[in-house]
């Protein structure tokens, strides 16, 4: 969390007065800025990285499911893994600022959110019933085996899902990344609603 401030202070007699601090869809810089505000974003950004490490894990304290407890270890490693996300898109937005090209760095970021949803997609089959994280139906909420089940389909649709959003960002513009990983989110979103809505109704008629 520490490595874009140590990023920026290294290079901040070599950034100039004026920076691109805005960019395009394809790339082309369309605001600049004093580099004072690369530093506030850059301090806004460290800051949301802590936050987020900090506080996640602890959710489970308000949450009143009886396996709450049970997913602290699970929240941690997610806050980990968004921690080093947005510790990685603060460092490109400095390099991108730097060299005046958004292009390398959107698409290493977009690539970067495609292998956060895939190792999301990982944990959250392991994660026990709660009303903070998950998949949070009614139905899911109401049932622990509706719950299992449908956390075992998500897991593995969003790696899936997060594995090509990752590798098409690399060889698509940012404008088709976007596409892809929004269509990609709602085709994932559609099946496992659907999913577990069938559950609920077979669990229904079971009783």
């Amino acid at each position: 969390m520490a490595v874009p401030a140590i990023y920026l202070s290294i290079s901040w007699k070599s950034i100039p007065e004026s920076v691109p601090l805005h960019f395009t869809l394809n790339g082309d810089i369309d605001r600049y800025g004093s580099k004072n505000e690369l530093l506030l974003m850059t301090f806004i950004l460290t800051a949301l990285s802590i936050t987020v490490y900090l506080l996640l894990p602890q959710v489970y304290r308000f949450d009143p499911k009886r396996h709450a407890a049970e997913n602290k270890s699970r929240l941690h490693r997610i806050a980990f893994c968004i921690s080093v996300f947005i510790a990685a898109v603060s460092c490109l937005v400095i390099y991108s600022t730097i060299k005046g090209n958004a292009q390398f760095g959107t698409r290493l970021i977009m690539s970067g959110a495609g292998l956060l949803i895939a190792i999301a997609g990982n944990y959250i089959y392991t994660i026990k019933p709660n009303y903070y994280a998950g998949i949070r139906l009614p139905w899911t909420l109401n049932s622990d085996e509706n719950w299992r089940r449908t956390h075992l389909l998500a897991g593995k649709l969003f790696f899936v899902s997060g594995l090509i959003v990752a590798v098409a960002s690399l060889f698509t513009s940012l404008t088709v990344s976007i596409i892809i990983l929004l269509a990609i989110m709602l085709v994932t979103a559609t099946i496992i609603g659907v999913y577990s809505y069938r559950l609920h109704k077979r669990e229904l008629l079971t009783r």
